[in-house]
């Protein structure tokens, strides 16, 4: 067992969200929001380097020597993780997300139980907004795995990277990484069209053409879940349509009129009598008169049709907390719906020798190993029994830096 491989153990065992790895300073733990060094844990910044040699692949190797930072995920001993590596002040720092082992129910996510009829609409192009950190991959995984339980469907995921994994239970899900297994959203959302999918998943909408191929998608009769940085609904459809030049913007209006299904913007708010954080959601839903507020441009009176419109399961932020108040939910502490565990869909990760991901350019140098294959001389080897307390202890006797 590596030394890695045991904190991400025992983190696992206490409920730890995110771990920091930086060279020289003690590894910091987040639980409950809060941080902590253990100040008795600490790396080398040649050990911080090889850690992470040891966890990206070729590719990602050369996206940080080009960028100075990758994000990717990864699964280790069962775990999964998102790590982003970057360069600091110390050296390559690593910051590690635990995930939970499988998607959560939409639920179980303290959200409103009406967000599931997406999954059931036939075709159409349905939004997920909100700010960085506010939920929007977990709120989409939940959804894809409420169509795996309930429909019969081909479902293609483009993510950048792939964080929830799905085992294909009712659907057949192929999940499709940025840089592993399609080299630009462009490209993966023109080969999607061609591989008969139901349903389509596109991790990000970033630029306008992406933006563009994704609206094509929803128009040709695909269900399309997409996510987007936006804090309104207004605002989320400004940026839609701004993808298109100004000699363009009526055909766009009418386009996206015919081939959105529904908006959801999503926020985090702190509720003091629970302790935690619930989402709180702005909910737009597609019928003949938002369609028609979207052809002739009134945007900004879809807020008033959002609060006339809540028997047809739309919300403002305000009305959706007053339903869920209402409603005397039984809120769910999110340390027991997203604690990390052991991952559900447990396939084996294969790379076909008949791609090369590293086509484009040159492979960057592989790690220090002795002439025989063994370790370095200078590498910390666990044994396969060893504890964390083992770990520790081997590390504290090498003298790292800031121990103890």
């Amino acid at each position: 067992m590596s030394t890695f491989e045991a904190l991400v153990q025992s983190c696992v065992q206490q409920g730890v969200s995110d771990m920091h790895i930086t060279g020289g300073h003690p590894v910091v733990l987040r639980k409950d929001g809060t941080v902590a060094p253990q100040r008795r844990i600490v790396l080398r910044h040649a050990e911080v380097d090889e850690l992470a040699r040891s966890l990206m692949t070729r590719q990602q190797a050369r996206t940080l020597r080009r960028q100075w930072s990758v994000d990717f995920a990864i699964s280790v001993g069962g775990t999964r993780l998102r790590i982003n590596v970057f360069a600091t002040t110390r050296g390559l720092s690593l910051a590690v997300r635990f995930l939970p082992g499988e998607a959560p129910e939409i639920e179980k996510l303290n959200l409103h139980p009406s967000l599931g009829d997406f999954c059931r609409a036939p075709a159409g192009l349905v939004l997920l907004c909100g700010a960085t950190g506010s939920g929007k991959t977990t709120t989409i995984a939940a959804l894809l795995g409420e169509i795996n339980r309930t429909r019969a469907a081909h479902v293609v995921t483009l993510e950048d990277p792939v964080e929830y994994r799905f085992r294909s239970v009712k659907s057949f899900i192929e999940q499709r990484e940025l840089g592993a297994s399609f080299q630009s959203f462009e490209q993966g959302l023109v080969d999607v069209l061609r591989q008969a999918p139901d349903v389509i998943f596109v991790g990000e909408l970033r630029r306008a053409e992406i933006i563009r191929l994704t609206l094509d998608a929803a128009e040709s009769g695909h269900l399309v879940f997409a996510t987007l940085h936006a804090n309104s609904v207004e605002e989320a459809l400004y940026r839609v349509l701004n993808a298109f030049p100004a000699d363009a913007q009526d055909f766009a209006r009418s386009q996206l009129s015919s081939a959105l299904c529904g908006v959801v913007v999503q926020r985090l708010a702190l509720r003091p009598e629970l302790g935690f954080r619930v989402p709180e959601l702005s909910v737009l839903r597609t019928g003949k008169a938002v369609r028609s507020l979207i052809r002739d441009n009134r945007l900004s009176q879809l807020e008033n049709a959002m609060e006339l419109g809540r028997e047809a399961g739309m919300f403002t932020f305000a009305t959706y907390a007053q339903e869920m108040q209402a409603r005397g939910a039984g809120y769910v502490h999110p340390s027991r719906t997203l604690r990390p565990g052991q991952e559900a869909a447990r396939e084996t990760v294969y790379e076909s020798p008949l791609i090369d991901p590293l086509a484009s350019g040159p492979a960057p140098a592989p790690g220090p190993v002795a002439a025989d294959g063994a370790a370095p001389p200078d590498a910390l080897t666990i044994e396969d029994d060893a504890t964390l307390s083992d770990v520790i202890r081997q590390l504290t006797d090498r003298g790292a830096p800031g121990g103890g």
